[in-house]
């Protein structure tokens, strides 16, 4: 039962890395339930990058690293936060503090529908991007969490599904190969857990794949409003429920 949950979760993180970063907010339950919240960022963190490592090469045409730079800087200002976060705040404070993260980053996406122009202007400065690679600095370290985050900043900036995608899998890739230290230093990375990770390998791969597949034939309006809505639900998820 243990290891269907877990290949579940797997599969979800690959899906999740294709585009419809939402649903890794399943993985972060079923993980969570499984291993306990701390326990389960390192389990789940060699997960995420075989998925990178996946995602990378399927989306490299799209993007370039010029994107991914201006964003790596303020995530690492968040990411040394949530390092000391981690070790003040407990588990329901740490999903909530996220959850509102989200929220209000999902609420400015909705917000910029009705003020396109002014919303887009902001969206293109260097305030705004700190402001959200920090942010999303914090969440990964917490509950690697930030891709509804980092999806919600793309779009903002008005940036096509493929290219979206392409940017997102050269930041997480990088930022995660960077947590790797972090998850071994807290001893939440072992000998043991990298063998489960490998065994549930398979799964992320059918997950990237088959989100891949989804992502190519739904129209960028449609993948908007999934973006936003999945993002909306995690929200409401970490904070209420």
């Amino acid at each position: 039962m243990i290891w269907s949950l877990a290949a579940v979760a797997a599969f979800c993180i690959g899906v999740s890395k294709a585009g419809f970063s939402g649903i890794s907010l399943i993985s972060v339950f079923i993980l969570a339930d499984i291993f306990g919240a701390k326990e389960s960022l390192g389990f789940a963190l060699p997960m995420l990058i075989i998925a990178d490592l996946l995602v990378y090469p399927a989306f490299r045409k799209y993007a370039c690293w010029k994107s991914v730079w201006l964003l790596t800087w303020p995530a690492l200002i968040g990411m040394a936060v949530g390092v000391v976060v981690l070790d003040h705040v407990d588990n329901p404070t740490m999903a909530r503090i996220i959850g509102a993260i989200i929220l209000l980053m999902a609420s400015l996406q909705l917000i910029g529908k009705y003020y396109p122009d002014g919303f887009y202007k902001l969206a293109n400065t260097k305030k705004f991007g700190f402001f959200f690679g920090s942010t999303g600095g914090v969440a990964t370290v917490l509950a690697n969490a930030a891709g509804p985050i980092m999806q919600i900043y793309m779009l903002s900036r008005r940036m096509d599904k493929m290219e979206l995608i392409g940017v997102g899998a050269r930041f997480f890739l990088v930022i995660n190969i960077l947590k790797l230290p972090l998850g071994a230093g807290l001893n939440l990375i072992s000998g043991q857990t990298l063998l489960a990770n490998l065994i549930l390998a398979p799964a992320i791969a059918l997950g990237v794949f088959g989100g891949k597949i989804v992502l190519t034939r739904i129209p960028q309006k449609v993948f908007e409003l999934t973006v936003v809505g999945f993002a909306l639900l995690a929200g409401i998820k970490l904070c209420f429920f």
